[in-house]
Order: C-alpha cells, then sequence, then structure tokens
C-alpha cells in the first residue's frame, strides 16, 4: 500500500472511528490497558507480527498491564498517515475494542 500523509481534516475524520485514540505531540497515540502482563505481551507480539507484515512498526512502551503507543509515518518526516490509521485499527481490533 502507498504510503500517503493525511491532513489534520483526514486525521480528525478517521479518530471519530478510532476509539481512545488521540494527537499527541504530531502522532496518533493510545494507551492500552490489559488484565495481566502476559495479556499486554500476548497482544504486542500479535501485533508485531502483523506490523512486521506490513513493514510498518509502532513506537511503544510495555509496563505491566499498560502499552502506551504513538504511531507515525518516519518515511514522511514522521507524519501521521494511512498506514497509521490502519495499524491503530488492527491495533484496537486485536484488543477487543473494535
Amino acid at each position: 500500500m502507498a504510503r500517503k500523509k493525511l491532513d489534520d481534516k483526514e486525521i480528525q475524520t478517521a479518530l471519530e472511528a478510532l476509539p481512545g485514540w488521540k494527537v499527541k505531540d504530531g502522532k496518533l497515540h493510545k494507551s492500552f490497558k490489559f488484565d495481566s502482563f502476559a495479556e499486554a505481551i500476548g497482544w504486542m507480539v500479535s501485533v508485531g507480527i502483523y506490523a512486521d507484515k506490513k513493514d510498518h512498526h509502532p513506537d511503544w512502551a510495555n509496563s505491566y498491564n499498560r502499552v502506551e503507543v504513538d504511531l507515525s509515518t518516519h518515511d514522511l518526516d514522521d507524519a501521521i498517515s494511512n498506514l497509521d490509521l490502519e495499524l491503530a485499527q488492527k491495533m484496537n481490533s486485536l484488543a477487543g475494542q473494535g
């Protein structure tokens, strides 16, 4: 899929369909909370496999049952792109949130 930088209007429209996501410091951001460390890590592995196949990788950090995620497209000057929206949707889906 071609990488396309999104404008502010496109991002705001997309956020309406992405529960829990917001723009923070110019990136898509969400904090996921799971029932356990094992569930958080399992989710990260599932997302990681998907992201690697798409060659689009998140910036994220795990602390026990929480995962903080920031998405931007590095080769588009760290802008938010269509690939970030796709990955955010997949993350929500794998977390049972949409």
